[in-house]
């Protein structure tokens, strides 16, 4: 069941640059339609097989993001119609989107994730790794893939200490490699940090995309 009211909230109190991703992972395509009449047009999911079957039912003029972790073989499925693809974590991963946009002739954005969080058991590149892969010559040669930015997600506690630390951290990465990077392939636009529980500290830190699913659409 969609909160209308709290989405409309969180619409009012985001800066105009904030891009709201609403999370409709396990929610049914009425949800997602019944936003989508409220303009919503942006929606993430996590699982591929669950993106596909809500893409085939639902109006085309909607905005797909692949937030969660992706297989290298699950990305032909999405290949032809995904708008984003938040958690690039490898550069395998980064090759096999290029491949498969080529069969596609498409561009394919992708944020690259980095493990900002104090928990092991997400998914990402430490901030070393980021600069050795856009450093190397490989990553040059993917022509189908634009890395359009940086994702992150914040330790899960109730310590805004250490969720702004880890957010204005990742900022300030992002904020250099956007300076410095000439790559034809790379042109930073997007940091996608927040999700319910830590967004207003995410935008208050540099945030310019958020992930919100349990706020709008109730919890799973």
């Amino acid at each position: 069941m969609v909160n209308l009211e709290a989405y409309r909230d969180i619409l009012s109190n985001i800066p105009k640059s904030v891009a709201l991703v609403a999370v409709s992972k396990t929610k049914p395509v009425e949800d997602i339609l019944f936003l989508y009449q409220h303009n919503q047009k942006v929606f993430g999911e996590n699982k591929v097989q669950e993106l596909c079957a809500k893409y085939e039912q639902l109006p085309k003029d909607i905005e797909w993001h692949l937030i969660g972790h992706l297989q290298t073989n699950k990305v032909k499925y999405i290949a032809s119609f995904v708008s984003l693809i938040h958690a690039v974590d490898s550069l395998k991963l980064l090759k096999e989107i290029n491949k498969e946009a080529h069969k596609n002739n498409r561009i394919i954005s992708c944020l690259l994730q980095i493990h900002i969080a104090q928990e092991e058991t997400k998914f990402g590149f430490s901030y070393n790794e980021v600069e050795e892969l856009l450093a190397s010559s490989e990553i040059s040669e993917l022509q189908h893939i634009k890395i359009t930015g940086l994702m992150g997600m914040a330790t899960l506690t109730s310590n805004k200490q250490i969720i702004m630390s880890e957010f204005n951290e990742l900022a300030k990465f992002y904020d250099r490699l956007k300076l410095q990077l000439t790559l034809p392939n790379c042109n930073f636009s997007t940091l996608s940090m927040g999700m319910s529980n830590d967004y207003k500290i995410a935008i208050d830190c540099g945030s310019n995309m958020i992930r919100i699913g349990s706020t709008i659409f109730g919890s799973r």
